[in-house]
This record gives structure tokens, C-alpha cells and sequence, in this order.
């Protein structure tokens, strides 16, 4: 088989950048070593800045999130007992974030991909890069017990963080960052109504909180929990109870409780490959970077690396210019660093670290303090939790 771009995974990254090729008229294919409705089964998180809302309307899949997104013009941190509301359109001009579900996101995508009859494969094992340094890359992949070959000339890796894509840059090459962090998160979904309008993130002394939403009818909450626990020691009462006791009071009196449609505990950590691209392959998403989960930035990040990707091949392809690909890595961790700062930030402001003692706490303390207390201070997260430019 011969294409364009031979693209690895086919979660969000690499279904948008198909689109948006296929939409330019670039070849390419996606292989997927999971079934489709493995991919579709997968519960994330989904809050999506302006940018991606944008990139998605551009890329034709933006149709059922402009109808059933929640938009959210302000968030809620909680803390001492009290709410407090950041304004985000007020301090930003405008801007808002789109709550809407990472699953219902994909399917959108992989409906956009079937409409324009692109090319996924499903279910290919042991992809493999090959020739990455030449200009003649290739891809190899096993399916129904044959060996099959995808010539190309581009690569991205768009499989995850443990993905082949990143492996395949020497260790000569690859520098890693990484900080994992003493704990994780709990993850509830429910088929009961939010607890408020916008999402609230609560620090408590028993540890971190975050109710969040789905829809109207489906709910989201979060705990921050040991990073050896185990989901089987948490049954949803245990869950609720907790829950309750780490919101402020008038926030518990509002949590309408039901049975879990899915439970989980996802560990945190901080992580950044450099650089993102070697020879002629082009790392995207959670191939080269991971978030804490705290700013809700790892999707958008992902959607900044397509925006980035996309646009430098475009241009490859209609001018012949290479210019965007050779700035492509540099360009994307401008940004991916940004957004580093500001997970590892948010995360440090709002959770327990047992190791800090009684002056991290107190540090803590007056950082929301004056967090509250300063315009300029609330304009800054503001910014960031809406999405820096692209």
C-alpha cells in the first residue's frame, strides 16, 4: 500500500489530523492496533478550549458538539469551607471552554472519517516504523496472521504514551522530563444530574475533589487518592461519603447520588519527550507529552500538536516548502511547556502533599489567598484554563 502520511492510533490526534489531511486532499491511512469499539469504549475527560472547539468545526465534526456541549463561561475553586468563582469569559474577553466528552468527540471524528471514506485499519498489530532517517519511510503491520507494508512519505505517531512511535527515536536522540506524583485519581461516572452548573475543584485536608459533568443527566467526580489504592476498596457508598465530606456544605446538599456506570483511578504524572520529531516521523499528543489531569489540558495540547502538524504538511504538499516541519517540534513544546506549567501548578495548588508538612499547607494557603485577592493573579489562571494561543 502506498500513502502520504501513515499515521499510528487512532484516538483523537490521529482521526483529526486524517481528517484535516484527507480535507486538503493528502492521502493517508490510520492504523489501529484496538477494535473500533475499544476505542469508543474509552472514558476521558472533556473540556475543550475555543482552539480545539474551532479545529474540530474546520475539521467537520463540530456539528453535535455545538449542539449538546455545555458551555462554560466560569469554574468554581473551593477551599476553606467556600466557593469561589473564576469568571473566565469576563477576565478573557470572552472566551469560554465546551464541556463534551472526549468518547462522544471521537465518535464525531470517526463519523467524519466514514463520511469522507477514509482509510482506518483496525486491529494491526505490531505496527513498526521503518527507514524513519530516509526519505523514503515505511510502516509495517500484522493483520488476520499476514504481514502487510504502508509506504509513506511522512510519519506521526499519534499511539499514545505507550505507543511504538516514541520508541522508535533513538535513545541517542530522545531526552525525557517526567514527575510522577504520589498519588491519583479516583474517577466516578454516574447517571445523575451535576452538582452546579460549572465544574468545581475542591482542596480539602483529606485531599483533592472535582465534580465535573458529562450532561445534563451524567456526572463526573474525582478524588484524590493513595497511588497504591485499589478501586475494589471503594464502593460507590464509600465513594459518595467521601466525597460529601472534602465540598463545602452547600455544594454536598446539592450531590444527587446513583450507582457508578464506570470507576477507575488513573495516577498522575508530568511528562515531556524532546523533541517531538526525528528524520520523518512526527510525534503528536500523549506520544510525546502527558498533563495532570488538573488544568484539562491533555487533550488540547493534542489538538494544538494536530493544528501545528496539519498546517506544516498542508504546505509541504501544496508548496513544496518544509519549513513548517522543520519548526514543527519546537513550535508545538513552545506551547506543551506552557501547558506543563500550568497542570504541574494547578495540581501543587490543590492536593495534598504529605511530604510538604504544615508549611506547604500554609503556602497553599496564601497562594489562594491571594489568588482571590488579585485580579491580575485570577487573570492569569483564567488565560491558561481557556487555552493560550495557538
Amino acid at each position: 500500500m502506498r500513502t502520504s502520511v501513515g499515521i499510528i492510533g487512532a484516538g483523537p490526534s490521529g482521526l483529526l489530523l486524517s481528517q484535516l489531511l484527507h480535507q486538503a486532499g493528502i492521502d493517508n491511512v490510520v492504523l489501529e492496533r484496538r477494535t473500533r469499539d475499544y476505542v469508543l469504549g474509552r472514558i476521558r475527560a472533556g473540556v475543550l478550549e475555543e482552539g480545539m472547539a474551532a479545529l474540530l468545526r474546520r475539521a467537520g465534526a463540530g456539528t453535535r458538539m455545538d449542539a449538546e456541549g455545555e458551555v462554560h463561561q466560569g469554574v468554581e475553586i473551593a477551599y476553606g469551607g467556600r466557593r469561589h468563582r473564576v469568571p473566565l469569559a469576563e477576565l478573557t474577553g470572552g472566551k469560554t471552554v465546551i464541556v463534551y466528552g472526549q468518547t462522544e468527540l471521537t465518535l464525531d471524528l470517526y463519523e467524519a472519517r466514514d463520511a469522507m471514506g477514509g482509510t482506518v485499519i483496525h486491529e494491526a498489530g505490531d505496527v513498526t516504523p521503518h527507514g524513519l532517517d530516509t526519505d523514503h519511510p515505511w510502516l509495517t503491520y500484522i493483520k488476520d496472521g499476514a504481514e502487510h507494508r504502508v509506504d509513506c512519505d511522512y510519519v506521526a505517531g499519534c499511539d499514545g504514551f505507550h505507543g511504538v512511535s516514541r520508541a522508535s527515536i533513538p535513545g541517542s536522540v530522545l531526552k525525557t522530563f517526567e514527575r510522577v506524583y504520589p498519588f491519583g485519581w479516583l474517577g466516578v461516572l454516574s447517571r445523575t444530574p451535576p452538582i452546579a452548573e460549572e465544574l468545581i475543584y475542591s482542596r480539602h485536608e483529606r485531599g483533592f475533589a472535582l465534580c465535573s459533568l458529562r450532561s445534563r443527566t451524567r456526572s463526573r467526580y474525582y478524588l484524590q487518592v493513595a497511588a497504591d489504592e485499589k478501586v475494589e476498596a471503594w464502593p460507590d457508598d464509600r465513594f459518595w461519603d467521601e466525597l460529601k465530606r472534602r465540598l463545602p456544605e452547600d455544594a454536598a446538599a446539592s450531590l444527587v447520588t446513583g450507582p457508578s456506570v464506570e470507576k477507575g483511578i488513573a495516577l498522575l504524572r508530568s511528562f515531556v519527550a524532546e523533541p517531538m520529531s526525528h528524520g520523518r516521523l512526527f510525534l503528536a499528543g500523549d506520544a510525546a507529552h502527558i498533563v495532570p489531569p488538573t488544568g484539562a489540558k491533555g487533550l488540547n495540547l493534542a489538538a494544538s500538536d494536530i493544528q501545528y502538524l496539519a498546517s506544516a504538511l498542508i504546505e509541504r504538499y501544496r508548496s513544496g516548502d518544509e519549513t513548517g516541519l522543520e519548526a514543527y517540534s519546537a513550535r508545538a513544546l513552545a506551547r506543551v511547556w506552557k501547558a506543563e506549567r500550568f497542570s504541574w501548578w494547578m495540581t501543587n495548588l490543590l492536593h495534598v502533599f504529605p511530604e510538604n508538612g504544615p508549611f506547604g499547607v500554609r503556602i497553599q494557603d496564601a497562594e489562594l489567598e491571594y489568588l482571590f485577592s488579585s485580579r491580575a493573579a485570577l487573570t492569569s489562571l483564567a488565560e491558561n484554563y481557556v487555552g493560550l494561543p495557538y
